[in-house]
């Protein structure tokens, strides 16, 4: 059954879904929200893991763009501010519709994409952290800004082969993962 419900439920009490007070989740640097507001989430590292843009079809489906910008945390550096219950899931490689790691994660009103969730490690969209956006503060304001998002710098592209465009910006290409298949 492609919509059945998951036995095991603990995953609803363990990061990034476990919501925490600050006190006890730590210093926030990154807070990040959906379109319409109902999903938000704080990151309590400074910057991700890694960061890379990904050209492979299926991102190219989901976002309907040609490649996407990907910044990745451990889960326990992440916690929802909001329920799980305003969360769709969806595994991609199972077609279902459920909590099943890997799976993509949106808002499950405004159809955001917040992250892809791995076993230990989520796949956060940086287009939805507030950089400290907003018009008209100021020239030391916007480089205040492009600093921030620096930290989310993407190191290389991947799964290039199948990109639609080609970006010249002088970062590592692979055909597949990175490290794992032929740089482009």
């Amino acid at each position: 059954m492609p919509d059945e419900k998951p036995s095991n439920e603990s995953w609803k009490h363990e990061p990034p879904y476990k919501i925490q007070p600050a006190g006890e989740f730590g210093h926030v640097y990154w807070r990040g929200r959906c379109q319409c507001g109902r999903v938000e989430y704080w990151l309590n590292m400074e910057k991700p893991l890694d960061a890379k843009f990904c050209h492979c079809r299926g991102c190219q489906v989901l976002h309907g763009a040609p490649f996407q910008w990907a910044a990745i945390f451990q889960k326990s550096a992440m916690t929802f501010r909001t329920s799980f219950d305003s969360l769709n899931f969806y595994n991609s490689a199972e077609k279902l519709r459920q909590h099943k790691p890997p799976c993509k994660v949106s808002c499950a009103h405004c159809h955001s994409p917040i992250m892809d969730e791995g076993r230990n490690t989520v796949l956060l969209f940086p287009e939805a952290i507030d950089f400290g956006h907003g018009a008209g503060q100021g020239k030391g304001h916007e480089r205040e800004v492009r600093e921030r998002r620096g930290l989310f710098a993407p190191s290389c592209h991947i799964f290039y082969s199948q990109r639609v465009i080609d970006i010249d910006d002088g970062k590592p290409k692979w055909s597949g993962m990175n490290d794992e298949s032929e740089r482009i």
